[in-house]
């Protein structure tokens, strides 16, 4: 490849070597602003939908009555051999 810069005239390898920064610093350019630009637009998105769906608010606590936990997984209530069979029936599942 050297040798073919080499025998290039001068003003014609100059010329390219601008042509190529050029779209060096337009290409990054253009990728620089279109991440800023995405970013702006997740986090206006991001708060538009923290507007449309606000976070369930936990029920008060009446005397003697226990609150349940939202956040508690669905199989909270599973025993362990109950885990391990669905565990091992999705694993051999996957294997056919």
């Amino acid at each position: 490849m050297l040798t073919l810069l080499t025998n290039m005239p001068r003003d014609v390898l100059i010329r390219q070597l601008q042509d190529g920064l050029v779209l060096l610093v337009l290409g990054m350019g253009f990728v620089f602003i279109f991440l800023a630009v995405l970013v702006f637009v997740t986090k206006a998105m991001s708060k538009v939908c923290a507007k449309a769906s606000p976070a369930v608010q936990p029920a008060a606590k009446k005397a003697g009555q226990a609150v349940s936990n939202t956040n508690a997984p669905a199989s909270a209530g599973a025993s362990d051999a109950e885990v391990a069979i669905a565990i091992a029936a999705a694993y051999s599942k996957s294997k056919n």
